[in-house]
């Protein structure tokens, strides 16, 4: 089912000024799926926003300072959470805990009170530990719905694509390569079992590739940065997938990290998730996994657990 020309999904991006939030609002404003963009920061987000409204797209954009985010918030389908402090050399996404975990909070809470009915999609690392911070925002304000609130992990499985492709000579746009558990290090976990043409040490590789690639790009920019291109590329990729879904269209799957029950011994996991007018509208099992990857998903929960404790800890204070 394609979208009608009456598709209307309102956008806001949160963070919009940041090393993420600047080409995600980009790739938001050129969205075909996309009428009003809102763009919200502690600084400089009218000015991103008066520069993309002289593109020639349908989107209307709007820039917010810091003191109107009820307003940038406020009557929206769908929220993008860049905001947040990036990683630089040396720092892992749980050094980044205390700052961004504040700033998910704070903004979880805004949208609760003025979009309670919006999908939030959460780019802000850690993530596995800044989802759960955000649902227990929302629950002090009384409208968390787990069906809305989402993990935006896309940039895992673009990796994935992108890598296994390259080993095996195929277009990674052909490929679909299941990543599931969560959104940092050994927490992720690619499943690969379908590439028999892969052999035991690249599928090794490949994984380790897959689960550190944030720290590859982190290197390769010397401290000037992290992965803010391919993960604003990730973001629109998911954002995509929820708009299409919130505008009737049906069978549209993507891994992302939700509150689930797939994984008994973690309350939030990343799994294939069928998207639906209301978020989510079904999560899948996990694929059936080999020897290699039940090793892989025994470390992934042994992590993931503490994170999402971490988290929950934080948004209940």
């Amino acid at each position: 089912m394609r979208c009608s020309l009456r598709c209307l999904t309102r956008v806001a991006v949160l963070g919009a000024n940041g090393g993420i939030g600047q080409p995600l609002s980009l790739l938001m404003k050129n969205n075909k799926y996309v009428t009003e963009l809102k763009l919200y920061d502690v600084k400089g987000a009218p000015g991103v926003a008066a520069d993309l409204s002289h593109i020639n797209t349908d989107a209307k954009v709007t820039g917010y300072a810091v003191e109107d985010l009820a307003k940038a918030v406020a009557d929206v389908d769908l929220v993008l959470i860049p905001a947040g402090v990036p990683r630089k050399p040396g720092m892992t996404r749980d050094d980044l805990f205390n700052t961004n975990a504040g700033i998910v909070r704070d903004l979880a809470t805004a949208v609760g009170k003025a979009s309670p009915k919006a999908v939030i999609g959460i780019i802000s690392n850690p993530v596995n530990s800044t989802v759960p911070v955000a649902a227990e925002a929302l629950k002090k304000v009384g409208c968390y719905d787990p069906r809305k609130v989402f993990g935006i992990t896309t940039l895992d499985h673009v990796r994935a694509r992108t890598f296994v492709g390259a080993a095996i000579g195929k277009s990674p746009t052909t490929l679909s390569i299941p990543v599931i558990g969560g959104h940092s290090g050994e927490t992720i976990v690619p499943l690969l079992a379908e590439f028999t043409q892969l052999s035991e040490e690249q599928v090794q590789q490949l994984t380790h590739r897959i689960q550190f690639g944030g720290d590859e790009v982190v290197k390769a920019k010397a401290g000037a940065g992290s992965a803010t291109l391919s993960m604003a590329f990730a973001g629109n990729e998911w954002a995509t997938s929820m708009m299409r879904a919130l505008n009737g269209e049906k069978n549209i799957v993507e891994c992302t990290y939700v509150e689930s029950t797939v994984e008994p011994s973690c309350a939030f996991f990343s799994s294939p998730v069928e998207l639906g007018k209301d978020g989510v509208a079904k999560i899948h099992p996990v694929p059936k996994l080999n020897a290699f990857e039940q090793k892989l998903l025994a470390k992934c929960v042994e992590g993931l657990q503490g994170n999402i404790k971490k988290g929950v800890a934080f948004g209940s204070k």
